[in-house]
């Protein structure tokens, strides 16, 4: 495992967390109404999810496991590995499909 792309990883997962922390208004009808944050919330949360999805790769290519054939498979192999706890990975699971709803306006 390349220590620098995990340290970089996170110092982005970081920023873009504190982004959503400084930019999420105080209750849904506030945000309802601020497009402006919802557009810098939704590409920090994909953003976030990206490089969420990139490290689980990054450390299951260390385990000798088969390439996950999804972003949400890569976090049920993690939990598998014992790498992470299950309820991380099922919240993680669920953040990948909120991502890919808010970024491709699935119906």
């Amino acid at each position: 495992m390349d220590r620098v792309v995990v340290e970089r990883k996170l110092d982005s997962l970081r920023r873009c967390l504190q982004r959503v922390r400084d930019k999420c208004p105080r209750d849904a009808g506030a945000l309802r109404g601020d497009v402006d944050a919802q557009d810098i919330l939704v590409l920090n949360i994909s953003r976030a999810v990206q490089l969420s999805v990139d490290l689980a790769s990054h450390l299951l290519a260390d385990t000798g496991l088969p390439p996950p054939e999804s972003m949400a498979q890569s976090f049920e192999q993690l939990v598998e590995s014992g790498a992470i706890d299950k309820d991380v990975g099922q919240q993680l699971r669920r953040a990948v499909g909120f991502s890919n709803l808010a970024v491709h306006a699935y119906a």
